[in-house]
């Protein structure tokens, strides 16, 4: 009876996907090439001449081609697409692989039901809402990820080993696709949040230009005052939760050491943006159109050689000076490039230089004087009111990080990762 039953299973799904897929096609062409019977039919097939053989096989999928051919020049001149003949193919070939994996072979009768049925709502995303630049934005960001970023060296090169092109190209990927994400998001939301969505996404860029398009604002219009602040500390909080997938792409054992500090202050700029959000208007924020670009190519390289020369200036600096010399060339950078730091910060922690205690000081380091550099930035573009507020919000953000430290158990200096007392440590 088991044995039976371990039989029928493969039969039984492919019955299952090919009613499936022929019920979709045959309810959007009545009268297509194959309905439903004929995908069951050719379900069925498959499995059975794949538990027959190879040679069986092989002799049917030639034997189902010349049919599909033939049935594609009889069809006529007024419907010549190919989907049908693929989608039949498809499930002759489905109902082969549910004899070896009938649940992937079923998964995947889904996807095809799914996208046959979604026939009408793909055309018209890809013909009306979907734009040229944003086709080339997306295949540039999936050319950058799947094909470049696997051909890149994963090791460290030139003086005081201090580039490994895999992490910072790793990097651009992560601009790009933060770029492309609020792009998306913007396009769905439109209007609606105002200068909350654009502020939380212009801070993945740059949220110190956030805070300086936002400070004009402000000084332009009065009454956006309060959302304005609201805005720029949406745009830091983006700019703090970017701190995650950098540790996390440079020193991935340094991330739960840190994440109670960020979590906490991005919780009070999180209350802070919201609670500025509550007054104002928004309703003069343009949402990006179709025509805007996903993404800006060249800032995502801009970026990540910021980020290999502060990488390359720290990794000096420990080989002359050691440890201190390393954290203090991150604290001056964090005053131009807060992520820049951070993805110096994770490289020492990665490379023995520095302990999780010493990682933990030198992250409220790095936000002290981002914050700094920032707060004068809003004094400038925004005058007095906006500065002051703006320095009171990253202000709050840095206390709430000391208290975390304060409050959570202490680190010895032993803890992972090792501290290197040479400048010569081992680097992982």
């Amino acid at each position: 009876m088991p044995e039976t039953q371990a039989n029928l299973l493969p039969l039984l799904t492919a019955l299952g996907l090919g009613l499936l897929i022929g019920a979709v096609r045959q309810r959007q062409h009545p009268d297509a090439l194959a309905g439903l019977r004929t995908h069951a039919l050719a379900a069925l097939l498959g499995a059975v001449a794949f538990s027959l053989g190879t040679t069986v096989f092989l002799v049917l999928l030639l034997f189902g081609a010349g049919l599909i051919l033939i049935g594609y020049w009889r069809e006529s001149d007024r419907d010549r697409g190919l989907t049908g003949e693929i989608a039949l193919f498809l499930t002759l070939l489905l109902g082969a692989l549910a004899c070896r994996q009938a649940q992937l072979a079923a998964g995947l009768a889904v996807v095809t039901a799914g996208l046959l049925y979604a026939k009408a709502s793909l055309h018209r995303f890809t013909q009306q809402a979907l734009s040229e630049g944003e086709v080339h934005d997306g295949l540039l960001l999936l050319a950058a990820a799947l094909v470049v970023l696997p051909l890149v060296p994963d090791r460290d090169f030139g003086p005081f080993a201090g580039f490994n092109p895999a992490t910072l190209w790793k990097l651009v990927v992560l601009v790009m696709a933060i770029g492309a994400l609020g792009h998306v998001a913007l396009r769905l939301i439109g209007n609606r949040w105002g200068l909350a969505v654009a502020g939380f996404f212009a801070g993945y860029v740059s949220s110190t230009a956030a805070i300086a398009g936002f400070g004009q604002r402000a000084r332009q219009t009065p009454t956006l005052l309060r959302a304005s602040v609201g805005a720029a500390m949406l745009a830091n909080l983006a700019s703090l939760s970017l701190v995650v997938p950098i540790v996390l792409a440079v020193s991935p054992t340094l991330l739960p050491t840190l994440l109670p500090e960020l979590a906490a202050g991005g919780a009070v700029l999180l209350v802070g943006g919201l609670f500025g959000m509550r007054g104002g208007d928004a309703a003069d924020v343009q949402a990006p159109t179709a025509q805007a670009r996903m993404f800006r190519f060249t800032h995502a390289l801009g970026m990540a050689a910021l980020i290999g020369a502060v990488l390359f200036f720290a990794a000096a600096m420990n080989a002359w000076l050691g440890a201190r010399g390393a954290l203090m060339a991150a604290v001056v950078a964090a005053l131009a490039e807060l992520h820049a730091a951070v993805a110096s910060l994770a490289q020492l922690s990665l490379d023995g230089v520095l302990d999780a205690r010493q990682a933990r000081w030198g992250l409220l380091g790095l936000l002290v004087a981002s914050a700094s550099a920032k707060t004068v930035v809003a004094f400038v573009s925004g005058g007095r009111g906006f500065g002051m507020r703006v320095g009171l919000g990253l202000g709050a953000m840095l206390a709430a990080v000391l208290a975390t430290q304060l409050l959570l158990p202490p680190l010895k200096s032993g803890d992972a990762p090792a501290l290197s007392a040479s400048p010569s440590g081992p680097r992982a």
